[in-house]
């Protein structure tokens, strides 16, 4: 049967909700696969890596397909620990729809919260999948309770469950057959429209077909989110999870473009995985979002630097294959928008590079969902032979091409930091670069990753005379501004000086100076959310190099800074604490201490709800110090929200 639509399905989760299994599951229920696959056992389909295998969880994002009719549904499994919210981010951006995993006995947890707030500011339609109904410990009312309380409160239950908790559960599908199951749907629907609450209430009732096609648009415009209970293990449930995912998301528009000439629109999409096989070439997988790309064209890719800076790469294709569509393979298919396709040839791309001229969305390459990561760290090899510190750079790099947010740079002694969102994560570098690399590294402990914005403008300049150096003992002259700019705009280099004025070489070396000295400032932390403009240059001759550039910028740079002045910033938390009445008064207290800004207080008499920011910092004293304070009954939330001005000395 030909297929007609494609689906770009993410399964997220929290960590051990039993998203790999499902994943394992549609693709043997739907006959994809003749064998199950063991988290355990490290047989799964999408858990390739060295890594995941032994330590059984999921690092990088991975692609399968199943097909079900005319439809081809391409899974994308995540992360789901809480360090890996960049990666989780990344596939976010190319789906059709979503499935949030829940646990039947851990339920709604803290990444649970940060994933669905998320899905639902993107918009995406999401259905809940409840697993591990057949574990001792399970809940269906209670649960749907804390779904509709911490989640969402537009949900509607698509499955009944007998023998709840014990290894004969039982998912059993609702129908629309039944008279209580329409009134239930109408009632959950009614919730996001007032037409068809005045029908409810007033008569004539909607019929059958009307609920389905409310119930269709309701979903794929992410207002309601049926809620599938069931079992990955057994099999329970799934049947109509898939049910659900062809007939409750909408496939997308741009599935038009199966049919349409390649010339329609000009291609472009976004890259969110990258892979390596073990003789180093790439494989990147692409979500098109407009247009068509074949083999052997020549493509340019763009992206943005941690320090603001645009970059753009030219490169041919050398093959490309359509994710989870049958072809001659020899990387000749053709891919088509709304779909994935590996590519290869491709030799300087990396995650979350854009292909074609950057758009609207945010005036250039776009900004990620997640904040950046709130801590750095040093890596050093333990072997201190030559060359080793290079090596280690090397593949650091490496890695920072499926994940740019660590940032590796090199620091002024030869070592390099990367920044990260946990210790985990510092694990699994740990052991890629172990295993994958052969290097065994040395990491500091972390700190927190402060950022430093100007709070003035402060301008200085250094020039040569007629016939002696700066007073630096350059040959050059070089005078710079540095201003404000708006939060979040990173760093933007301008000229004043005649374009011309100075070799195209020296140029650059300015230029490149500036964004390389502004990673450390005055207070030792990076410069952002700056504009550095070229007020002044001047140069001699045959005897002015691109090495004076390059030394002189910095040094007057420098001086620019001092005189706007900089304050530092460090990252903050969105929080919320659920804590009983009676320890209001201490928690506020604890809180306050440790610096959070509490912007909002609601309760009663079973619990107060406190909401505001905390220092990233604080985070970890708050979460030891609330069980003590709340007799164990608090419960706590938090994630990255950007940054606050830092208190005391930075």
């Amino acid at each position: 049967m030909q297929i007609q639509h494609t689906l770009n399905i993410g399964i997220v989760a929290h960590v051990d909700a039993g998203k790999t299994s499902l994943t394992e599951r549609l693709l043997f229920d739907t006959g994809t696969i003749d064998r199950l696959g063991s988290v355990d056992g490290g047989s799964t389909r999408t858990d390739t890596g060295s890594v995941e295998r032994r330590r059984g969880t999921t690092v990088r994002s991975a692609v399968v397909s199943f097909a079900v009719g005319t439809t081809q549904v391409n899974l994308i499994d995540t992360p789901g620990h809480a360090d890996f919210v960049a990666e989780v981010e990344r596939a976010l951006e190319v789906l059709d729809g979503a499935v949030l995993v829940l646990s039947a006995v851990e339920g709604v947890q803290a990444h649970t919260r940060v994933l669905m707030r998320t899905l639902r500011d993107m918009g995406l339609p999401v259905l809940v999948f409840v697993n591990k109904i057949d574990r001792p410990g399970a809940r269906r009312d209670g649960l749907l309770t804390d779904i509709r309380r911490k989640l969402t409160p537009h949900v509607l239950p698509m499955t009944a469950v007998r023998d709840l908790g014990t290894r004969a559960a039982r998912a059993l599908p609702e129908s629309f057959d039944d008279p209580d199951f329409r009134t239930r749907t109408g009632e959950a629907l009614a919730e996001t429209d007032d037409v068809l609450l005045a029908r409810i209430v007033d008569g004539p009732p909607p019929s059958r077909e009307e609920l389905r096609a409310a119930l269709r648009d309701r979903t794929a415009r992410g207002l309601v989110h049926p809620v599938y209970f069931g079992s990955a293990l057994s099999g329970q449930g799934v049947g109509a999870l898939v049910e659900g995912i062809t007939g409750l998301l909408r496939p997308p528009r741009a599935d038009t473009a199966d049919t349409a000439p390649a010339e329609a629109a000009a291609p472009t999409g976004t890259v969110f995985a990258v892979d390596r096989d073990p003789s180093g070439r790439k494989t990147a997988y692409l979500r098109l979002s407009t247009g068509a790309l074949t083999a052997r064209r020549r493509v340019t890719l763009h992206r943005r630097g941690p320090d603001g800076t645009h970059d753009a790469y030219t490169g041919r294709i050398t093959s490309l294959d359509v994710v989870g569509r049958a072809g001659d393979g020899d990387g000749t298919s053709r891919l088509t928008a709304g779909n994935i396709g590996k590519l290869t040839g491709l030799t300087e791309v990396r995650v979350g590079d854009l292909l074609g001229e950057p758009d609207g969305r945010a005036g250039g390459p776009r900004r990620p969902r997640f904040p950046a990561p709130t801590l750095r760290t040093v890596v050093r090899p333990r072997d201190a032979a030559p060359g080793a510190a290079a090596r280690l750079r090397a593949a650091l790099r490496s890695l920072a091409e499926q994940d740019p947010l660590i940032h590796a740079s090199a620091e002024p002694d030869g070592a390099t930091s990367v920044l990260l969102y946990g210790e985990i994560q510092k694990e699994i570098i740990a052991a890629a670069l172990t295993e994958e690399f052969g290097i065994e590294a040395v990491f500091e402990p972390s700190r927190t990753a402060c950022v430093e914005r100007p709070v003035g403008t402060g301008e200085a300049y250094e020039e040569m005379g007629r016939r002696a150096p700066s007073p630096s003992g350059f040959w050059a002259t070089v005078g710079l501004r540095v201003e404000p700019a708006e939060r979040d705009t990173g760093v933007a280099f301008r000229y004043e000086t005649e374009l011309g004025a100075l070799p195209h070489a020296f140029h650059c070396a300015v230029e490149e100076s500036v964004h390389a000295a502004l990673r450390r400032g005055p207070h030792g932390w990076a410069v952002t959310d700056c504009t550095v403009t070229l007020v002044r240059s001047g140069f001699a001759g045959p005897v002015s190099t691109a090495g004076d550039f390059r030394g002189l910028t910095p040094v007057v740079l420098g001086r620019a800074l001092e005189r706007a002045g900089t304050r530092v910033f460090e990252p903050c938390h969105r929080f919320e604490a659920d804590i009983p009445p009676d320890a209001l008064a201490a928690v506020t207290g604890c809180l306050a201490e440790l610096g959070a800004d509490i912007g909002e207080t609601a309760g009663g008499t079973e619990s107060w709800l406190l909401r505001g920011l905390v220092p990233a910092r604080r985070v970890r004293a708050v979460e030891q110090g609330l069980p003590g304070l709340t007799r164990g009954e608090g419960v706590w939330w938090s994630r990255p929200c950007g940054d606050g001005p830092l208190i005391g000395s930075p």
